[in-house]
């Protein structure tokens, strides 16, 4: 098949394959999708969806990755980093869980699948390096204490706030911890233990699956989750009820916003579709724009309020008094009557038409809808992408250096061929794909992709036998899931990133250089400061990187040269070496001479003039120099002039090619004639002394 189909089609590189190879495959694919189910569904939790959308996320875009991407071991689907970079984003604009917020996240990962794929087809895979490893070092090991602690809640089994100071979220979960919940703690505890026993002791079973289906049939058998459905009026204090009522009346208000805001978006399209013919025709559309900010500011404000009321009432522990008449009446701990069943306590978990659900065990997954995903698209507005912009861009980036970063790691076992551009490619169909089937951002998996190369996988068919293995789930299997604890997806989340917490990557850093030091330890602060605000984190840590590496390009290192006794040349300071000469003074240059550092180079040459009054010659030695432009050309030029209005004349040795090509478009032998720039400094400074002394 010729070139040009390979191209679009790269997954017809594994052809043809031998029955060894697909049982190989086949293998493979059964052993990730053993991890990669209950994983998914995890990071769905993470994210702030509901769990089962992680099933829709390790469905599609796992086989897309696998069959547009260069690597045929990558494992793409949901990831820890790129799940909390999608809470941490979605969270100022949604309540987690509810409609608008999964929208907004099917919106975000084909946002991030527009991007990425952009970048592939325009081949500007090396975009990525502006994000420089030392920042995603600060940044991931951040990250993963943010995803740890942000499970924290559900392992105690304790509400958890959320606001725009993560830290303070989690000292109120402190603050909360005499209310554990004991057998949810056990139960997480439990399976979080079993992992790491089985991992350190059992390494090829697959502990992820075990702890989970251990820990859903016993959750099943003792009856972990326990709920109930009561009405308003089964509230015997005055005080939620009045929260349950506003809450409803809030609800009713924020639909009629949402459909206002609806018309006044479809208002102001066919305005701008028209476009503004005249003056009234701007006038309405500036007032239907107007209307829009003051529907959008009015609904902003009804979210908060609501979501204030729903947080107040879960955080009432209800107790239950019976009433006499065969029923019950909720109280609050500190309100309730004598009598009141103290040994169960009732915690709110949703409110609708139905009523107060509440719960008095430990939280489950709960119903996961049989079937497919369907394939459409989110309504959302103009408003929504603008919002998501800067976290889609930050996503794509750290998502796709993510998976590069685990595709070159094997490619170095395997000796395969990885094409960066190909791969942006293959990781934004994934992620298009995916917001086609309801899907959330999704990357190439670490731990899963470990999985898929130690299992003997030889083609990206082996993701598609994991895909199709999720298929079968979601079809057939998931009422086996009702009854997995919330906590022990917390403690599959808390496994995975530990394995992301890396305190010597960073010393590392700091050993090797100190400004990539800096760099990761203020991209580190900056992301647990500004968490939940990830994106905020790492863009900080990414102008700090630029910053430092433009300082070094304004500064590069220059000095006056000596001689060691044997001859070679080196740092007059530096080595603590003695002049070459009083007459002329050798000046190596070690950097691009352009507009950022030709004010550095000045000081340095006219410093090593003053330095020796009686020189006669300055040797600019730029063996080093790999570039100059028009800046740096001027500078040679005025220098040469001004030096030589003192008694001094300058000297070149050892340019590049492309930069005496440079100089010789600018017409420098104006200014320095042929004679004074030599092939190499040995020349240089055997003419030289011979002439001066």
């Amino acid at each position: 098949m010729n070139k040009p189909i390979r191209a679009w089609l790269p997954f017809l590189d594994w052809f043809p394959v031998t029955s060894v190879q697909v049982r190989a495959d086949l293998l493979a694919g059964i052993t990730v999708a053993l991890v990669l189910i209950p994983q998914s569904m995890a990071y769905a939790q993470l994210a702030g969806m509901p769990s089962y959308y992680g099933l829709y996320a390790a469905f599609l875009p796992v086989m897309a990755g696998a069959l547009w991407g260069s690597s045929r071991q990558l494992s793409t689907g949901p990831v820890a980093i790129v799940a909390l970079l999608t809470a941490s984003a979605l969270a100022p604009l949604a309540t987690a869980g509810s409609g608008q917020y999964i929208a907004l996240a099917i919106l975000l990962a084909l946002m991030v699948g527009v991007i990425q794929l952009a970048l592939g087809l325009f081949r500007m895979g090396a975009i990525v390096n502006l994000l420089s490893h030392p920042v995603i070092i600060g940044f991931t090991n951040a990250a993963a204490i943010i995803i740890a602690l942000s499970q924290f809640n559900k392992l105690l089994g304790v509400p958890m706030s959320r606001s725009d100071n993560f830290l303070s979220d989690i000292y109120g979960v402190l603050l909360h911890a005499g209310e554990t919940h004991w057998p949810t703690l056990a139960m997480g505890a439990g399976a979080l233990a079993l992992m790491l026993l089985m991992k350190r002791y059992l390494p090829r079973w697959p502990n992820v699956l075990v702890a989970v289906a251990l820990a859903t049939l016993l959750s099943w058998q003792i009856g972990f989750e326990r709920q109930m459905t009561v009405a308003p009026d089964a509230l015997g204090e005055a005080a939620p009820q009045t929260l349950v009522t506003g809450y409803r009346i809030g609800q009713q208000h924020i639909a009629g916003l949402e459909a206002e805001l609806a018309e006044a978006r479809t208002a102001l399209g066919r305005a701008e579709a028209g476009g503004a013919a005249n003056l009234a025709d701007k006038a309405r559309q500036a007032e239907l724009e107007y209307r829009l900010e003051l529907t959008q500011v009015h609904l902003d404000d009804a979210v908060r309020e609501n979501q204030a009321r729903l947080k107040s009432l879960a955080q009432i522990r209800f107790v239950a008094v019976a009433d006499g008449q065969g029923g019950m009446r909720l109280y609050s701990e500190a309100g309730a009557p004598a009598g009141a069943d103290r040994d169960t306590v009732w915690r709110l978990k949703k409110l609708d038409d139905k009523g107060l659900r509440l719960s008095g065990g430990g939280e489950v997954v709960g119903a996961i809808p049989p079937g497919l995903p369907s394939l459409s698209m989110p309504d959302v507005g103009w408003s929504d992408f603008t919002a998501l912009l800067s976290a889609a861009l930050v996503i794509s980036l750290v998502a796709f250096m993510e998976a590069i970063s685990i595709a070159k790691a094997m490619a170095a076992k395997t000796r395969a061929r990885i094409d960066p551009n190909q791969e942006l490619i293959g990781q934004g169909l994934a992620n298009m794909v995916g917001a086609a089937s309801q899907s959330f951002p999704v990357s190439g998996s670490f731990s899963r992709s470990a999985v898929n190369l130690n299992a003997g996988a030889v083609t990206g068919l082996s993701s598609v036998f994991a895909g199709l293995l999720v298929l079968i789930t979601l079809l057939f299997l998931t009422s086996l899931l009702y009854h997995l604890p919330q906590a022990v997806l917390a403690a599959v989340i808390m496994l995975a990133v530990l394995g992301l917490i890396n305190p010597g990557a960073m010393r590392h850093a700091w050993h090797t250089h100190r400004h990539d030091g800096l760099a990761a330890t203020v991209t580190f602060i900056a992301t647990l400061a500004f968490a939940p605000h990830l994106d905020m984190g790492i863009l900080f840590g990414a102008v700090i990187a630029i910053a430092l590496f433009l300082h070094r390009r304004m500064r590069p290192r220059g000095e006056i040269l000596g001689q060691h006794p044997d001859g070679v040349l080196g740092g007059l300071d530096t080595h603590d070496l003695q002049p070459i000469s009083r007459n002329v003074v050798p000046v190596r240059f070690d950097g691009e001479l352009t507009f950022v550092n030709v004010s550095y180079f000045e000081d340095m040459m006219l410093e090593a003039v003053r330095r020796f009054p009686e020189a006669r010659a300055i040797l600019l030695i730029g063996s080093s120099i790999n570039e100059i432009d028009v800046s740096g050309e001027e500078k040679l030029s005025d220098l040469a002039r001004r030096l030589e209005q003192g008694g001094v004349k300058l000297y070149l040795s050892g340019l590049k090619k492309q930069v005496l090509e440079v100089l010789e478009r600018a017409e420098i032998y104006k200014t320095l004639p042929p004679e004074r720039i030599f092939r190499s400094k040995e020349q240089a400074l055997k003419t030289l002394l011979e002439r001066y002394g």
